[in-house]
């Protein structure tokens, strides 16, 4: 009967098997991750998002600079300033313009997002104007063509409300999928990685890329894009447990 007593007590003390343990840490993992996106999915939508669009409405309303002898090297006005082109770059992966200037822009690289209508056409020695605004070149003009730099302030929150939504639904994924881990280590069921979690990811990665760059592209409202990106994902899982459930009980 001691035999028996002790033996009860080290079981319930013993801990829990390899598989149960491995679920146990892998429902923890995925919970942190949920936080963790969660954090960026609100940095995103709360400081990111109404910060591009509160510097875009400024740079829009800025002015031109009044002449000075003087000139700051950051000012809230658009100021002309005359350059010569000292290099470019014209590869698809770098696309950029060193432009040499007067004080306080001696020498400055103004990086751009495709090849024309100005860069393409630049040589070592061409003259140009840029226009300034809070130190950094926003555009350049030759002649009669003007393109603007990646740098310039650009009315596109669409993109950055698809990083954000991206966060948000992968948050709600990892929740879902953490939890069930916590409460069934064993046998999570369909809440896995293969194939559940793996194609709801790349759903959800694919589906937010795609919505992001339509709205874009078409100017649509970027509330729009957490709609339709939450739409997608929700059928998506729905259509995929469905299926994958089907496929398990006919087995």
């Amino acid at each position: 009967m001691t035999t028996t007593g002790s033996r009860a007590v080290r079981g319930a003390d013993a801990p829990p098997p390899p598989r149960a343990a491995r679920g146990l840490l892998a429902g923890a993992a995925l919970i942190v991750l949920s936080l963790a996106a969660a954090l960026a999915c609100s940095l995103v939508f709360t400081a990111w998002l109404p910060g591009d669009r509160a510097r875009y409405r400024e740079y829009e309303a800025a002015e031109a600079c009044p002449a000075r002898t003087v000139v700051p090297r950051s000012e809230d006005c658009l100021r002309k300033v005359a350059f010569t082109v000292e290099s470019t770059r014209n590869t698809p992966k770098n696309l950029r313009a060193t432009l040499l200037g007067p004080e306080p822009f001696p020498r400055t690289v103004v990086p751009f997002g495709d090849s024309g209508p100005v860069l393409g056409e630049l040589h070592r020695g061409d003259r140009v104007t840029g226009t300034v605004w809070r130190g950094i070149v926003v555009e350049v003009a030759a002649g009669d063509a003007r393109q603007s730099s990646s740098d310039a302030p650009r009315d596109e929150p669409q993109m950055a409300a698809a990083i954000g939504t991206f966060a948000g639904l992968l948050a709600a994924l990892a929740l879902v999928f953490g939890t069930v881990r916590l409460a069934r280590p064993r046998d999570p069921g369909l809440f896995t990685w293969r194939p559940y979690g793996k194609w709801l990811l790349v759903v959800t990665g694919a589906g937010c890329a795609v919505v992001g760059l339509t709205t874009v592209w078409t100017g649509l409202p970027w509330p729009l894009v957490p709609t339709v990106c939450a739409a997608v994902v929700t059928v998506t899982a729905w259509f995929l447990h469905r299926d994958l459930r089907r496929g398990r009980a006919g087995r």
